[in-house]
């Protein structure tokens, strides 16, 4: 599931047919909420769980004060998860700060706090309530691309707000992708609290709608997961009996806002102090990152462009597997070059683990055969993109998806790319 570090998601979440499980809710781990359940003196009421991450569970809650929808992130109460959300707090409240209009494309904090509970104090983070993520987009559609308008849409509001981060702040955000972009509203109307007139849940109750009994926490995830049981049943049979060939079928997007947000800064660190280690979900990973050679800005860049890249195709440009006698960095490396060209010598030999992986020409030791697949032959042939969209699209693209950081365009300088206007 795609709640990995902050995870302000819809219950349109890609993981609605999984839960967290019971093992995380002890001293130190989740905290078990409730619909009707108060939080911040009574302020905030939670309605219903919208996602869940390693680090904490997402609740659709109910602002008393404003009369409004939010978001309501929970940590869990362990000291490490507690440091990583005051982090994150620090990056938001910046965030917000300098987008007082809410006009810069990214996820606005409202408030935080501290809730106490069985397993320990939990800190809480509020955030203005979003829609569905892009990879749900994504599959929304049958993983057959959303079409080139709305890809540029996207870009568009996502560049906004990747430009803020980097020129005006100083944010590197580290692991930009489609589960990390959440649109303005949701898919479904009907999943929209505010659309579907949605009537507040202002008592701590779970309320059976067919007997009206009340049933505790733990008898509705039993319920639950009977149902997602049963209903993963039935799309089999459907599928057996011809369903599937329907299913494969693209869905018309019009009336979708494609207006989005990023979200997710659980992982984010500012520019002047970088986080140690490795960054970025594997497939949006840059070169530099998985050689070890230090990182800036212009890897958000690169993330940038894979999501772009499955934003039209529907399906990830880099998706590396561990090859016999190769790890997965290596097949990884060999997937770039095969569709961008050959890494320079100077970029292959400048990190701190350049040697594992290429020799002293800056070939890949363990990888020998290439098939060089360009990027506008791939749209044409696998995507069936007529001749001008591959080749508008890879024009964009390709200068972003440069080996050497330094040389990939700004979110500035995208902005003003002829493609997207």
């Amino acid at each position: 599931m795609a709640f990995l570090g902050n995870g302000y998601c819809s219950s349109g979440s890609e993981g609605e047919d999984e839960d967290e499980g019971m093992e995380g809710y002890r001293k130190g781990g989740y905290h078990a909420a409730r619909p009707g359940d108060r939080f911040a003196g009574g302020r905030f009421v939670a309605q219903r769980k919208l996602g869940w991450g390693n680090f904490s569970t997402v609740w659709l809650a109910y602002d008393t004060l404003l009369n409004r929808f939010v978001a309501l992130k929970i940590q869990k109460s362990a000291r490490d998860y507690a440091q990583a959300a005051l982090h994150e707090i620090e990056l938001l409240s910046a965030i917000a700060k300098g987008d007082p209009t809410n006009s810069k494309n990214v996820v606005q904090l409202l408030d935080h706090f501290k809730h106490a509970g069985p397993n320990g104090h939990h800190v809480c983070l509020v955030t203005e309530f979003l829609g569905d993520s892009l990879l749900r987009l994504i599959r929304y559609n049958r993983n057959k691309g959303i079409g080139l308008s709305g890809v540029k849409e996207i870009c568009r509001s996502v560049l906004v707000g990747l430009d803020y981060l980097h020129r005006e702040l100083g944010i590197i955000h580290t692991d930009l992708k489609p589960e990390n972009v959440l649109l303005v509203s949701t898919i479904n109307p009907s999943k929209d609290p505010v659309r579907s007139g949605f009537t507040p849940i202002l008592e701590r109750t779970v309320s059976n709608q067919y007997s009206g009994s009340v049933i505790s926490f733990s008898e509705k995830m039993l319920k639950m997961r009977a149902r997602r049981a049963v209903a993963k049943i039935s799309l089999r049979r459907e599928s057996l009996g011809g369903v599937a060939a329907e299913m494969e079928k693209e869905r018309s997007l019009d009336g979708i806002s494609l207006k989005c947000k990023i979200v997710d800064f659980g992982n984010a660190c500012w520019g002047s102090q970088q986080l140690a280690g490795e960054i970025q979900t594997r497939q949006y990973r840059a070169p530099e990152v998985i050689i070890g050679a230090g990182y800036s800005y212009s890897a958000d860049m690169w993330s940038f462009a894979c999501m772009a890249f499955e934003l039209a195709t529907g399906e990830v440009l880099f998706a590396p597997k561990t090859c016999q006698g190769c790890s997965e960095d290596e097949d990884h490396l060999a997937l770039m070059m095969e569709t961008l060209g050959k890494m320079p010598k100077k970029i292959a030999s400048s990190g701190t683990r350049s040697k594992d992986y290429f020799d002293r020409h800056g070939d890949l030791k363990r990888i020998r055969r290439l098939k060089f697949w360009p990027l506008e032959r791939l749209l044409v042939q696998r995507y069936n993109f007529t001749e001008p969209d591959a080749q508008g699209l890879a024009d964009f693209l390709r200068p972003i998806l440069d080996f050497t950081p330094e040389n990939r365009p700004t979110a500035a300088a995208c902005l003003k790319n002829p493609w997207l206007n």
